[in-house]
């Protein structure tokens, strides 16, 4: 779950990294939804996703497969030495982003809702040139926009999600100087479906 020409010192191939990254892989809280066909691979066709055959849960890539996505990206300003900062961070930002998923599926899950196994994450794709409605609204409004997008689709029990998930960078508040970063994202669902306009007007009234 991640988001060219390279210059080689002599005794290293541009396909071999200066630094030393690592292989392993955090294992997500996400869970996969265990769906087959086109539906089941993440529609930005990302080849370091999969899933943790112990518990179902989606898995992130490591930092040597974090790097090489950049690098075929054409993201050519990618450091290898960056790598044990902007994993750590992707994956946190990522936790976050499904706790909030998790809090507006919480009114439609459970034992009484007909779904005790709760919600799984089917796919993702990443649409940074994309902005939505929302984020260019706020834009002309002055205020910043967001770094990063991503469209994730939730699998309730059958019942299929959108979600639109805007990152922001906070306000770095730390006087220590110690350089932590902040994040805010806006996470919502998509308004291309009943449910999602169903969900966004009950949390509008405080029902949700």
């Amino acid at each position: 779950m991640s988001s060219s020409s390279s210059t080689s010192s002599p005794g290293t191939t541009a396909a071999t990294p200066q630094l030393n990254l690592g292989e392993h892989r955090e294992i997500s809280s996400i869970p996969r939804a265990a769906t087959t066909g086109p539906s089941a691979c993440p529609s930005n066709a990302e080849q370091e996703t999969g899933a943790d055959t112990a518990t179902g849960n989606w898995v992130y890539p490591s930092e040597k497969q974090f790097y090489e996505a950049m690098k075929r990206k054409g993201h050519d300003g990618a450091s290898a030495a960056d790598m044990k900062t902007v994993v750590p961070i992707h994956n946190a930002v990522n936790e976050r982003a499904w706790a909030e998923i998790l809090r507006w599926e919480k009114p439609f899950t459970g034992e009484g809702c007909g779904c005790a196994e709760g919600p799984k994450l089917q796919s993702f794709m990443g649409e940074s040139k994309r902005m939505t409605p929302k984020a260019r609204l706020n834009t002309l409004l002055g205020y910043t926009a967001p770094f990063d997008r991503h469209d994730w689709i939730v699998d309730r029990c059958g019942t299929r999600v959108d979600y639109v998930i805007d990152f922001y960078a906070g306000r770095n508040n730390d006087k220590a100087g110690m350089g932590k970063l902040n994040f805010y994202l806006d996470v919502r669902p998509k308004l291309n479906t009943w449910e999602g306009v169903k969900m966004r007007a009950l949390r509008f009234v405080g029902m949700n």
